[in-house]
């Protein structure tokens, strides 16, 4: 499928999924400071996804005294425009991490119907009234029904809601699992990664990589399956992109320069980004 084709001659990185101030688990990376690493990290740009979770399972509530998770759409923009003005030597995008969940598709569309956003990344955090977090999902599953359903989930929730940009964190079910099997592989679940990198490349939509999941976790290191990005070349996707999902500003830009190389060998082209919810492609 032929997508939009404004990119630039060189490599140019952008960091799609950051959390700032006004993410209920952000509050050590302000917008500014985040946009300082990142020009010192040498990124051409970032985007500020903020949490947004209108249901928060009540096993989750155990742990942390929360409200429902969504952030202050127009202070967010806001300090983003200030911060933009402030350091101009580098794009500043806003965003919106919108939690997939099937209870909260109305709020869904409607907060989307009501906001202007430069990305929409969709992704699931919360499923089966658990947490993966702290656990709880886990609790009666193997690690081939715990990923698999995770798998279905997202496909169900996100053919479902359609309007996105990206789809985040394929595999953080598999960061805080308690299983041998840390790393999830397309050969293990052919058929729904099939789903969902199809509808991906025949949407224009981009698949995410999130460096966050490729670190050590208790003894456990994920890795990123290069057959699935292969699949999904096959299938005709172009638009992959990359993700810190830095919750401080030391991480923003992580591992971006070994990824964007691994994306390269895979025979992608380009890496991917958003603005005013438009696709852009930055040659590797």
């Amino acid at each position: 499928m032929l997508l939009m084709n404004s990119y630039r001659k060189m490599t140019r990185l952008y960091d799609n999924h950051n959390h700032s101030q006004f993410s209920f688990d952000g509050k050590k990376a302000s917008v500014e400071s985040s946009a300082r690493a990142a020009v010192s990290a040498g990124l051409a740009g970032l985007c500020f996804t903020d949490h947004c979770d209108f249901y928060v399972p009540p096993m989750k509530a155990s742990h942390e005294d929360l409200v429902p998770e969504q952030f202050d759409i127009a202070a967010q923009q806001a300090e983003i425009d200030r911060v933009r003005c402030l350091i101009p030597e580098i794009e500043i995008f806003k965003g919106i991490e919108i939690g997939l969940e099937e209870r909260s598709r109305e709020s869904i569309r409607k907060l989307l119907a009501e906001n202007e956003f430069d990305e929409v990344l969709a992704s699931v955090h919360y499923l089966d009234d658990t947490d993966p977090f702290w656990g709880g999902y886990y609790q009666g599953k193997d690690w081939k029904t715990a990923y698999g359903h995770y798998l279905e989930t997202i496909y169900r929730e996100m053919t479902w809601l359609t309007d996105f940009d990206i789809i985040g964190h394929f595999d953080y079910v598999a960061r805080y699992a308690p299983y041998p099997e840390c790393s999830i592989f397309y050969r293990d679940f052919p058929d729904i990664f099939d789903s969902i990198l199809g509808y991906l490349a025949d949407n224009g939509k981009a698949l995410e990589i999130n460096t966050k999941t490729y670190q050590d976790y208790s003894g456990r290191t994920p890795v990123l399956d290069k057959d699935i990005l292969l699949r999904f070349r096959e299938l005709g996707g172009e638009a992959v992109s990359l993700g810190s999902d830095s919750h401080f500003p030391e991480r923003v830009g992580d591992k971006f320069r070994l990824y964007s190389e691994f994306i390269k060998a895979c025979g992608f082209k380009y890496t991917a980004h958003f603005s005013r919810r438009k696709l852009i492609l930055e040659t590797i």
